[in-house]
């Protein structure tokens, strides 16, 4: 029997949040070279939204390893040196993988080898480009999801003086499903976001005109989708949940709350509504006719100003009369969707081939972000205190299970105190800011 020529690729990948682990489980899986078999080891970093049970068995991904940690333990998982991990996926908010590209640098700092360190967006990128950016750059690739995103990105980098060789341009991780066709009964999805808009006045719009929508079209299926239960927080917080404002509407029989996986109802589809969810990318990947609503304004707060220029900006009252949008093509060939018949897959090949390469090399050099104490000191420490490391990336005195492995009590301690933050941060504090704002 011949040898295999499977290569194994251990891949550890760190997420703050339930889209961010769909992000950037599906990410390692894309970009890993073809010939390699791949192990998973997830970890969830400890904090207001670290996903639930629910919330990761709804996003599919299979870890071969998955458990909680703090950035600290993260970082001395990492340090050990028979932890031969050859890449980490940082699937985290900007101020966090800066945080970890530094205590990384220090853990890996005399090693003649250490793991590549990859890192990018979960979607659109329409906000804090800059920051956002800046807080990325050190980890040996950062994925831009689109040809337009991967020239801003450079033209960011190089702006300031900073390395940009690390762009990599790729798409999406988690497009794909079958292409359209209509169903039976017509059905329109309304994919709302946890923090777009903010206020209650906008969300109850919003709410009333997808329930008129539904009345004025009783032959069709009216689905709300949402994105977490009660409870439960994803990346952004969700402060007015869609699910207690319908409690004092009185829809009719054909209006619905969904859950679940986005591509499933993707699946059963005919017109997706947002306002600026990266679902608009995944139902145009499919050719699903797609509208971003205009109503509430195209507004960078919105995050709709992304789509200028797409064909697919409409207003409810368009929609009510009928309206089905015509998507602009070079616009969307821009964004890294293959609606044209173009091939998704090959979309990752410049990735894939330089981890191949950067794997093969003799040595990689240390991790230098671009903030450094001496680039931005009064900056980069505190992002770096709010993970309990100091400005050399080590771990700052006191910091939780810097030095010992946490007991059961510390573990069944923690739990508690994390309910109890959770339930401050979900519940109490949204009533205290709206009694200031009274």
């Amino acid at each position: 029997m011949p040898a295999s020529t499977t290569k194994s690729l251990r891949v550890a990948v760190l997420a703050d949040s339930d889209t961010r682990w769909k992000w950037g489980s599906l990410t390692a899986n894309r970009i890993s070279p073809a010939e390699s078999d791949i192990r998973l080891d997830g970890f969830l970093l400890r904090g207001r939204a670290t996903p639930t049970p629910r919330q990761l068995e709804e996003v599919g991904v299979r870890a071969d390893s998955l458990r909680e940690v703090t950035a600290v333990e993260f970082l001395r998982e990492l340090g050990k040196e028979d932890r031969a991990y050859d890449v980490v996926v940082l699937a985290l908010v900007g101020g966090a993988v800066q945080a970890m590209l530094h205590g990384l640098a220090r853990a890996w700092d005399g090693r003649t080898e250490r793991p590549l360190v990859v890192t990018g967006y979960v979607g659109v990128v329409y906000e804090k480009l800059a920051d956002g950016l800046l807080l990325r750059h050190g980890a040996d690739l950062v994925l831009a999801n689109s040809r337009q995103d991967a020239e801003r990105f450079r033209a960011v980098y190089e702006g300031v003086g900073a390395e940009a060789g690390s762009v990599t341009e790729v798409a999406l991780p988690f497009l794909g499903g079958a292409a359209y066709k209509e169903n039976d009964p017509y059905t329109v999805v309304f994919a709302a976001q946890p923090s777009v808009p903010e206020s209650r006045k906008d969300r109850t719009y919003l709410l009333d005109r997808l329930i008129r929508h539904a009345r004025l079209h009783p032959d069709r299926e009216v689905l709300l989708k949402l994105r977490s239960r009660p409870g439960e927080h994803t990346t952004h917080i969700e402060e007015l949940p869609y699910q207690k404002l319908v409690q004092k509407a009185d829809p009719p029989a054909n209006f619905r709350l969904v859950y679940g996986h986005m591509g499933e109802v993707l699946d059963r589809t005919d017109l997706l509504v947002t306002i600026s969810s990266t679902a608009a990318l995944e139902s145009l990947h499919r050719r699903i006719p797609t509208v971003v609503l205009s109503d509430l304004g195209v507004r960078e707060a919105l995050g709709n100003h992304h789509f200028v220029g797409s064909g697919c900006l409409a207003s409810w009252d368009r929609l009510d009369a009928g309206h089905r949008p015509v998507p602009d093509a070079a616009w969307v060939a821009r964004q890294g969707v293959a609606a044209e018949g173009g091939s998704y897959e090959t979309a990752f090949d410049a990735a894939r081939q330089r981890i191949t390469e950067l794997l093969a090399a003799d040595k990689l050099p240390p991790l230098a972000p671009y903030y450094t104490p001496v680039t931005a000191p009064g900056y980069l420490p505190g992002i770096l205190a709010r993970h309990h490391l100091g400005p050399d990336g080590s771990p700052l005195p006191g910091a939780p299970a810097a030095d010992r492995e946490p007991s059961p009590v510390r573990q069944i301690v923690r739990r508690a105190a994390r309910g109890a933050y959770r339930h401050g941060v979900q519940r109490v504090a949204p009533v205290i800011r709206r009694m200031g704002d009274l």
